[in-house]
């Protein structure tokens, strides 16, 4: 459960040069895609009703939605998601989530748990996830992401390895900088993370 993570960036300054749009492509696994959108619509007055993604194995993903709905704050769960699922069960999907300049970044990711035999089980939970920004074609988004009730396995025995990551210890604040193509898609250009801002 290594976090996702980049070197230092200015975020104000990746917004302004992620400026760069039209159809939204998001995905939840097992459900159908959501139709585009051409334009990002405004939030409801209430949140929505928390939803459990089955990611596969024995690892599910609770995610806590906001009011708002549109491909921009689904970008970071289905990530989430399919990069998890590409751990327990394989495939690439999750790399349309990314920027190409992102892809082998993500990609070492997985294979950082496939590689050693590795997986994961248990519950994660993303919860007040937050647009913060949009300038232009560049955008910054939050969201806590607990990993206590997860715990990194053996795919060999099954059980339990140790020492756990230091993420399963407490949520962290994942940050997410994230474009918007010539093609209309967001996709997430690159990531940080903060130990405060989700206790």
């Amino acid at each position: 459960m290594r976090r996702m993570t980049a070197g230092p960036v200015s975020l104000i300054g990746l917004l302004l040069v992620a400026g760069c749009g039209q159809a939204e492509r998001p995905y939840r696994p097992g459900e159908a895609p959501v139709p585009a959108t051409s334009e990002v619509k405004a939030a409801p007055a209430t949140s929505r009703p928390p939803a459990t993604i089955d990611v596969g194995g024995d690892l599910k993903v609770r995610v806590e939605w906001p009011a708002r709905n549109d491909a921009l704050v689904r970008l970071f769960p289905d990530y989430y998601a399919e990069s998890w699922q590409a751990v327990v069960s394989g495939g690439d999907r999750y790399l349309r989530h990314v920027e190409p300049t992102l892809v082998g970044e993500a990609a070492e990711w997985v294979r950082d748990f496939t590689g050693r035999q590795r997986s994961v089980s248990g519950v994660a939970r993303l919860f007040r996830l937050r647009v913060k920004a949009v300038v232009g074609k560049g955008a910054e988004l939050t969201v806590c992401v607990d990993e206590t009730k997860m715990r990194v396995i053996s795919t060999g025995t099954g059980e339990a390895v140790t020492p756990q990551p230091a993420s399963s210890r407490a949520p962290y604040l994942q940050i997410v900088l994230a474009h918007r193509g010539d093609d209309g898609v967001w996709r997430i250009r690159q990531f940080r993370n903060s130990k405060e801002g989700c206790s």
